[in-house]
């Protein structure tokens, strides 16, 4: 069974680390990382960036998008697409043609700073 792990921190703790301290942190969870992906584990993994460069696709039709990644309390989260794209407007347009078929889903729309790839998890 595949699961997702989804990393939640406090925003402001993080950005206030210092460029060697980040640096740090990244290099220990790259060694788990690459263990897991030896392991055969691991599929893609990702770090997000900022939320004040997140926006959120809500709202009937075509939607409305709003800065930031605004959740109702009253949503989870219940899937992700990563989606390779030169501008924000073509992820935008991407979530609106999910929602064709989904119009009851919000989506938050959100850059990824650092992309490791995993190893295929088909036929765990």
């Amino acid at each position: 069974m595949f699961y997702a792990i989804l990393a939640y921190h406090v925003e402001d703790a993080i950005k206030a680390l210092t460029p060697q301290e980040d640096a740090a942190l990244m290099a220990e969870l790259l060694k788990i990382n690459t263990r897991l992906h030896e392991e055969g584990t691991l599929g893609p993994s990702a770090r997000l960036g900022a939320t004040q460069d997140a926006c959120t696709l809500r709202g009937p039709g075509d939607g409305v998008i709003i800065d930031g990644p605004f959740a109702e309390t009253k949503e989870q989260l219940l899937g992700l697409y990563v989606v390779d794209c030169a501008a924000r407007d073509e992820a935008i347009a991407i979530a609106r043609d999910l929602r064709r078929v989904n119009p009851t889903a919000v989506y938050e729309i959100r850059p990824i700073l650092l992309f490791k790839p995993g190893v295929p998890l088909a036929g765990k």
